[in-house]
Formats: C-alpha cells, sequence, structure tokens
C-alpha cells in the first residue's frame, strides 16, 4: 500500500516540527526527572484527541489515540533526556543549560513523535485500534523504559501492544538512509568494577609489597587475550578498561587498584560466557601474584533484537518514503545499547536508525559529541514512518 499522502502530511507539519525540536535543544535536561521538556511537551500534544497520562516514578508520558474504528494496540516511542556535555555547536539554537546537550538526537525523536500524533490524529479515520505515544526520560544510562514499563506502560490500553517501534537519528553510522537489522541490532551494556587487593610498600622494594597495579594491568592483558580464545568471533563481546585508578604518589605501593570498564555483547549466551570468563580469569591472575581480585557486575541494558518481521515491515515502509536504494539491513549489530530493549523483550518490534548527518559532510561528528549537528529533514519522513507504521500494523493486525 502506497503511504505518499503520509509523507505529504508530514512535509506539511514539518516547520512545526522543526520548532518543537529547537525549542527542545534550547533547554535540555538529563537523566529521569525532565519537569521542563514534560511541560513542553505537554503543550505540544494540547488539542489533540489524546488520552494522556503522567508518570509518577519519571517524567514518562503516554498518550495514547483511539482510531474510529476498533482494533488492536500499536506502541511508538521518543526519547527526551540529553547528555551531561556542553555544546560547541555555535548554533542559534544552542543549548542555554551549562553542561547538558541534546547531543544524541533525542530532541528530534521527541519532536518527530509529536507529530506522527498530530498527523495520526487528523488521520484518525484511518487509524483502526489504538496507538500509544511513549515519551521516555532517562534512556541514557538511567532506564527509563524499565521505569515506565514498571508503570503500567503496556497495560495502558488493557491489552498488550502487536507491535512497536522507536527510531533513532545517527550522525556519523555508515548507511544510506534507514537502517533496521533482523534478529540483535544493539549490544548488551555491562558495567564492570574489578578490585585488586595486593600490600603497600616501598616502591624500591617491590619484594616486600603485593603490587596491584602490575596485577590490575595483567589481568586487564590476559582478559582480552582470553576473549580471543574463548568467544566466538562471530558472536563477539567487546571489553573495555576505561578508568584505572590506584595509589597517591610515585614511590608508594598502594595496597589496592580498581579497575572500571564496560562489557558489550550480541546475545545471552555470550553475556554469560563473559561474567564466567572475566571472575575466571580476574581471581586466577590475582591469585598467582598472591593478591586477591573482587569483580562486580552491574547489569546494564539488555540486547536490543528486532523482530525479523517487523524489522522487514519497517524496511518495506521506510523504502516508499527514502527510496528501496537508502533502506537497508545490516550484516553487522552495532555495539552501542538501549533500554528499548526492554519493550523489545515483551513485545514484537524493532528499531530502526536514520540517518541524520548534513548533506555533503563526509566525515560527520559522531552522536555523543559536543559538535554534532543533525540534519531535522530526516524529521519528514521520521514522523512518515511513524505514522504509516502505526496504520498499516492496525491494518494488518485488526480483526
Amino acid at each position: 500500500m502506497s503511504y505518499a499522502h503520509i509523507l505529504d502530511d508530514a512535509q506539511a507539519l514539518h516547520a512545526d516540527t522543526v520548532h518543537l525540536r529547537r525549542t527542545l535543544h534550547r533547554t535540555p535536561e538529563i537523566g529521569l526527572d525532565l519537569p521542563r521538556t514534560r511541560e513542553t511537551v505537554l503543550a505540544a500534544l494540547d488539542g489533540l484527541p489524546l488520552r494522556v497520562e503522567l508518570h509518577e516514578t519519571t517524567s514518562g508520558i503516554v498518550a495514547v489515540l483511539e482510531g474510529s474504528s476498533p482494533g488492536p494496540t500499536v506502541l511508538l516511542r521518543g526519547d527526551m533526556d540529553a547528555l551531561p556535555l556542553s555544546e560547541d555547536t555555535g548554533l542559534e539554537f544552542s543549548s542555554e543549560v551549562d553542561g547538558a546537550m541534546h547531543a544524541c538526537g533525542h530532541d528530534l525523536h521527541t519532536a518527530m513523535l509529536v507529530g506522527a500524533a498530530r498527523l495520526l490524529s487528523a488521520r484518525r479515520d484511518d487509524v483502526a485500534g489504538k496507538v500509544v505515544f511513549m515519551f521516555q526520560p532517562g534512556e541514557e544510562g538511567y532506564g527509563g523504559a524499565k521505569y515506565m514499563l514498571d508503570e503500567g506502560l503496556l497495560d495502558v490500553t488493557g491489552e498488550l501492544p502487536v507491535r512497536a517501534l522507536a527510531l533513532h537519528v545517527s550522525s556519523g553510522f555508515p548507511f544510506p538512509g534507514v537502517a533496521c537489522r533482523d534478529g540483535a541490532f544493539m549490544a548488551s551494556a555491562d558495567t564492570i568494577e574489578i578490585t585488586v587487593e595486593g600490600a603497600g610498600g616501598h616502591a624500591s622494594a617491590p619484594h616486600a609489597a603485593i603490587d596491584p597495579i602490575l596485577v590490575a594491568a595483567e589481568i586487564m592483558t590476559n582478559l582480552q587475550t582470553a576473549i580471543t580464545r574463548d568467544v566466538n568471533v562471530f558472536d563477539p563481546a567487546v571489553l573495555t578498561f576505561a578508568r584505572v585508578h590506584a595509589g597517591t604518589t610515585h614511590n608508594i605501593i598502594p595496597a589496592t587498584a580498581v579497575m572500571e570498564g564496560t562489557l558489550r555483547c550480541i546475545s545471552d549466551a555470550t553475556r554469560d560466557q563473559m561474567h564466567d570468563l572475566i571472575e575466571r580469569v580476574s581471581t586466577a591472575v590475582a591469585t598467582a601474584h598472591r593478591a586477591t581480585a573482587a569483580v562486580r557486575f552491574v547489569d546494564g541494558y539488555p540486547v536490543t533484537v528486532n523482530d525479523p518481521v517487523v524489522a522487514g515491515e519497517v524496511r518495506a515502509l521506510a523504502a516508499g518514503f527514502v527510496g528501496e536504494e537508502n533502506v537497508v539491513n545490516p550484516p553487522v549489530p552495532i555495539m552501542g545499547a538501549e533500554d528499548w530493549s526492554y519493550v523489545l523483550e515483551r513485545v514484537p518490534g524493532a528499531m530502526a536508525f536514520l540517518k541524520a548527518s548534513l548533506p555533503g559532510n563526509d566525515s560527520p561528528p559522531a552522536n555523543h559529541s559536543n559538535v554534532v549537528v543533525f540534519d531535522e529533514d530526516v524529521m519528514v519522513s521520521g514522523v512518515a514512518l511513524y505514522a504509516a507504521f502505526a496504520i498499516d500494523s492496525l491494518r494488518s493486525h485488526g480483526g
């Protein structure tokens, strides 16, 4: 079915979508509590035929559109939170909040979801069921999606959604227009802390001490070697220690060294395997040097797994908006992580990426850069894709 009229509607809304995006960009907020962002979104939704619920544990907003005829439920999500860094883009609508910036495009996501709500509200006769608009805080490491699930997100219409979709803009990924992968699309993300306990002493007499810094270094190198020997290269893991702290000065061997890092995997099996490997190698290396190693894992977001059928539906719809040649099913996952994964564990759905680098820029700054600039024109196809996905999913799953 052609949805060319949906693209026309999204284009007609584009000036309003851009205005909302820039308003959000100027006033970014971080984490789960986004009072100003919430008020901006509510004002943008005001007057639409939506049933709005405000979540209490976070600044989450759930808005429900009842179509003109009965049918199932579809869920659409846009995340709203920003990142803790200062903007240096020089844009006229740059962040007015020191130390906060919409550097991952969540302002575009939110504006696109509002645009879809406006478009679908104006086309209620095409909506055979219910559309749930999920405006989510705290995606950047706070697990906002899980809070919203715990507060009853999937019960808001009295039935589980039959389909779910989240869109994400990207500046730096090498794909032509829209990317939506079958199966594992983004990695899990766990935090690791390894505390090595040795025995302090004078730096001139290491034999009279147990140097935890040397042990920590050996643990790191042995873990990287162990990954290449133990983990299937076609089901990979990425382990990075990004912080190591120990000692007070140049000539004292400290008693303790602490390593902190992140583990990324694209399957639960490799994730479990890596937890065992890290524990085993760390304690064995430490024991070999008469030290101890205590490993602590903080489980982060699960693997983001797209339902292959839904991913195929998304690609087919996207091809109608950006051209079939600009839609890809990436051969490998992205090692970043997403809390949309919690929703996809319970609802057949997908996440799709929209290429949003400025035209003609062959080496654009990536998401999370303090100088990243996104192409606002991609929001037209984003709004259209959200709306067409909702209409199409409801039609194909209606009674």
